[in-house]
């Protein structure tokens, strides 16, 4: 994309790098983002304590702020990642569920956070799971991205789906490089090699950009179904599996911030780590685990609440923890104050959390709700505070019976009434205070209908 193309989606602004601490070097900082899929909150330490290590994300942990109260807006790949890149909820862009191949994704009209640095001087990457479009104008060197690799769309969109092979035989699963097509059809054989091909391009660009500011997503396959690790890490937790690929997501943690303080920039690069949704419980043990209700695909907050690292040295004080709520939605524009970027011309839903992220002090959440999704249907509210959750009545999905070593689980269906949730109490969403506080729910109940009436009519 030409650069005063790349303008055209931008308007001036009035944020910029105030938010760095006085006495802050000048020069923009770094972003990477470790985006993972289906990763459930509780697959890694310190957020619990799984029966594997996981000491790369702990350390990271360590040297940064973990935060307990992080969402998406949508449980659900592609509407996850669309949120995440363009600061928009999936209402507006109209980007629901997981996209297919060839999909349309998310429109140009929308720009991502790709475009929104890359016109401000930075140079930009992704490398893994793009799934916001497959198309020429929506994948990655359209989107904004300097240097792409990987996949299009979620790797069971193949030959070997476990239920719906016919439909996505159709199309080869393709493995892309910089716009073209480099594996015309990956098979059993290129899979255990994702993980690692994502973590090499990762490093590899960290050491060619250490010089300029830039952005680097590296949206992982894993550990989406179905599940394959490199031999490296093949049998290695000796707990199975899922076990291996977390351990190798681990490893590639630890390879990309070794690779920042080779290059010298670890003090001056934001490192935003998470997943697009809570575990695909329905896989069994190919799936993670979330201690809250229900998992991805829902708007309980198994669904909804992720695990979330924020390491920025000097800017984000280490070996903490936040409670405090915010969202993939805020990403774009905080990035955007701290670059000295300018935001986008289409609308925005997400808002600077800068002051909330670095924990300064009397900092509140700017938002006065964030609404949840599943598909095209609005669920619900949470509070901007995260105190309180407000479900509109809606058919929701419970696993019925778990799938084992990558064979689907099955699903029933069941319905929540108009309910009320105190989350600082019942972070498990298990009782209804509708009646208790009416105050509260009437104050949710009208950001819903505004939310409603602004997104779904």
């Amino acid at each position: 994309m030409a650069r005063s193309t790349r303008r055209d989606f931008l308007k001036l602004s009035t944020l910029g790098a105030a938010g760095l601490s006085a006495g802050a070097q000048t020069k923009p900082p770094n972003f990477v983002v470790i985006f993972l899929d289906d990763a459930g909150y509780a697959d890694f330490h310190p957020f619990a304590k799984p029966d594997y290590p996981t000491p790369n994300v702990a350390r990271l942990a360590g040297q940064g702020c973990r935060f307990t109260n992080f969402h998406v807006p949508q449980a659900v790949c592609s509407a996850s990642r669309s949120a995440l890149l363009s600061g928009c909820y999936p209402g507006r862009t109209k980007v629901f569920g997981a996209h297919g191949p060839r999909a349309r994704g998310l429109d140009p009209s929308y720009a991502t956070l790709g475009n929104v640095l890359q016109g401000a001087g930075y140079k930009t990457a992704v490398f893994g799971k793009w799934h916001i479009g497959d198309q020429e104008d929506t994948r990655p060197p359209a989107r904004g991205f300097d240097e792409s690799g990987g996949l299009m769309y979620s790797n069971d969109m193949w030959e070997f789906h476990p239920e719906r092979p016919e439909q996505y035989s159709k199309f080869p699963l393709q493995y892309w490089n910089n716009g073209k097509v480099t594996i015309d059809r990956v098979t059993p054989e290129h899979q255990p090699h994702l993980t690692t091909w994502y973590t090499e391009r990762a490093v590899d660009f960290i050491q060619r950009r250490k010089n300029d500011p830039f952005l680097l997503y590296v949206p992982h396959s894993m550990p989406h179904v179905p599940l394959f690790v490199s031999k490296r890490f093949k049998g290695k937790s000796g707990r199975g599996l899922f076990a291996d690929v977390m351990m190798e997501i681990d490893w590639s943690v630890g390879e990309i911030t070794k690779a920042l303080k080779k290059a010298g920039v670890e003090n001056n690069t934001l490192v935003l780590f998470t997943s697009d949704n809570g575990p695909w419980t329905s896989y069994g043990n190919h799936a993670g685990k979330t201690p809250f209700r229900e998992a991805k695909g829902t708007g309980f907050d198994g669904g909804t609440r992720s695990p979330c690292i924020v390491r920025f040295p000097g800017r984000v004080a280490a070996g903490t923890e936040s409670r405090r709520a915010w969202c993939t939605l805020d990403v774009l524009p905080t990035f955007a104050h701290l670059a000295g970027a300018s935001l986008p011309r289409n609308p925005v839903d997400g808002r600077n959390v800068w002051d909330l992220v670095r924990g300064a002090p009397g900092a509140v959440n700017p938002h006065e709700y964030y609404a949840f999704s599943t598909g095209p249907n609005f669920e619900g509210v949470f509070s901007g505070d995260g105190k309180w959750k407000l479900h509109l009545p809606h058919g929701y999905r419970v696993v019925d019976q778990v799938g084992k070593d990558g064979a689907a689980g099955k699903y029933r269906q069941e319905k929540i009434e108009l309910s009320l949730f105190d989350m600082e109490n019942d972070p498990l969403e298990s009782t209804n205070v509708l009646n208790k506080y009416p105050e509260v729910a009437a104050r949710l109940t009208g950001y819903a209908e505004d939310h409603r009436r602004r997104f779904y009519t």
